[in-house]
């Protein structure tokens, strides 16, 4: 890769690690939030998304220092709604899954060279990361989709 192309991958890698390590925050603070009958299974599902975001955070690291990167220290944005409703934390979870969504997708146009800046330069490896993580991303969000959904109802959520 051209140096051009390591910056920007190493840009868009810290920018997915600060959204995952801010997934981790939000999870973890959702997880403490859940009141009422169905607490238990959405408390571990939200915590096994936060262990999820972790994992993520800390592959996106490793390939930041792979390409002789410095792997950021910020953390992506942290908004505190004070909404607390089951219903209110998917949807800030279905948001928050999107804008990371978005950034592995960024990080696809880099590595397979559609980006403008990266001189029609490839990393193979790159490209099938962030193509890893856009399937595990979509899933997730299929299923937050599906678990704002009403029982019975066929069609895909929209806010």
């Amino acid at each position: 890769m051209n140096d051009a192309k390591h910056s920007l991958a190493i840009n868009a890698l810290n920018r997915i690690m600060e959204l995952e390590l801010a997934g981790v925050v939000k999870y973890t603070h959702y997880s403490l939030m859940i009141f009422g009958y169905n607490r238990i299974p959405i408390v571990s599902w939200l915590k096994e998304n936060a262990t999820e975001s972790l994992d993520h955070a800390h592959r996106a690291g490793e390939l930041v220092t792979l390409l002789g990167g410095h792997p950021s220290l910020k953390i992506g944005p942290l908004l505190e709604t004070e909404r607390h409703d089951i219903g209110d934390i998917l949807r800030e979870s279905l948001e928050h899954e999107t804008i990371a969504l978005v950034s592995y997708y960024d990080l696809l146009k880099i590595a397979a060279c559609t980006h403008p800046e990266t001189n029609g330069v490839q990393s193979v490896m790159l490209e099938e990361y962030a193509r890893e993580m856009i399937v595990l991303e979509e899933m997730h969000l299929d299923e937050v989709n599906k678990m704002l959904r009403k029982p019975g109802e066929i069609s895909p959520f929209t806010a």
